[in-house]
């Protein structure tokens, strides 16, 4: 049986703050910015040839080394496991930025050539200079962007703890997107290795093995895709599941992350961190219970559970001032030193 085809992410154009804000964002769903950095000069430098983007970023790059990924041909561009599941299979390593710059250009015609990528650098420290020509008042000024830089890439469905704008600026790229709650569809790696962060998910986009993986056939029917040109730019809202291709020899994507959730607080992926060691191996009657706990004092989908309590004797149901925050790092310090 055919799998479902991805329906296409919604577009927009002539997006501004105020729509992103007021529209775009709150409807929680991908959205595809087209012509957002159109008129960007890295993307016209781009549009003019490969070597026109490359003299353009080497105006800015500076002498630090860059952390590159590099993998064998045998890869194909799909940055992800040994068979066994045990290790990567690509090498991590440093490089100036310009040879890496000039070996992208060189392997243009190559017919396997290396994977290569260097990802999320902060575009401020790796190309100081060019957020200034190539901006957008989309975001709050004081979210910085970062550089990915790469041949043809694949990179596993994986999911970000932040909101995220991405811009093409060249190379074209396909998104192929599934929402949060698909989780269990996806048949996720290892948590503790992965290939950059947060899991991924096992399954080939190119090649899906539905003997090994049959729920993905139910993923798939909540897919969205899309693919972006250069100046195109894409919405990927919280914790959405995306695998990304690179689909050109030579591609340059920058985006922008951020997080809304107020200051202070933990971090939730740490928490289930120690969910894994608290309360996965318990009985399952006594893990039943403790879902319960958990629904009703944190994530509270009824009632304020404290709101019977007087505001002085809510303790950690209260109001999250940092005198509480400070408290409760201080609790949890306390705890974590015991086991």
């Amino acid at each position: 049986m055919p799998l479902p085809e991805p329906r296409p992410v919604r577009e927009y154009r002539q997006v501004d703050r105020a729509r992103l804000d007021g529209e775009i964002r709150p409807a929680r769903q991908p959205a595809v910015l087209r012509g957002l950095a159109e008129g960007w000069p890295a993307v016209a430098a781009a549009r003019r040839s490969d070597e026109a983007l490359v003299a353009y970023l080497k105006r800015f790059a500076v002498a630090r080394p860059v952390v590159a990924l590099v993998g064998e041909p045998e890869i194909e561009g799909r940055f992800f496991y040994t068979r066994d599941l045990t290790a990567l299979n690509f090498a991590r390593g440093l490089s100036p930025l310009q040879p890496f710059l000039d070996r992208l250009i060189k392997d243009r015609e190559h017919p396997r050539p290396l994977a290569m990528a260097v990802q999320s650098e902060p575009v401020g420290e790796l190309l100081p200079g060019f957020e200034r020509e190539n901006g957008t008042d989309l975001l709050r000024a004081d979210i910085a962007p970062r550089a990915w830089i790469g041949n043809r890439i694949r990179v596993a469905p994986h999911y970000d703890l932040m909101e995220n704008v991405g811009i093409v600026v060249a190379g074209r790229r396909r998104f192929t997107l599934f929402p949060p709650d698909q989780v269990g569809n996806l048949y996720a790696g290892p948590l503790e290795l992965t290939p950059a962060g947060t899991p991924v998910s096992l399954v080939d986009l190119a090649a899906p093995d539905l003997d090994r993986f049959p729920r993905f056939a139910e993923a798939m029917a909540h897919a969205q895709t899309a693919e972006l040109a250069p100046g195109d730019a894409i919405y990927i809202p919280f914790h959405w599941w995306h695998g990304v291709d690179s689909l050109e020899p030579v591609n340059l994507f920058v985006n922008y992350w951020w997080n809304d959730a107020r200051p202070g607080l933990g971090s939730a992926y740490d928490a289930l961190m120690y969910g894994f060691y608290a309360l996965k191996h318990l009985p399952p009657e006594q893990r039943a219970i403790w879902r319960q706990m958990f629904d009703h004092y944190v994530f509270c989908p009824d009632a304020d559970p404290a709101e019977h309590l007087p505001a002085s004797a809510r303790g950690v149901l209260g109001e999250a001032s940092p005198e509480l925050l400070g408290r409760m790092r201080e609790t949890l310090r306390r705890i974590l030193e015991t086991l």
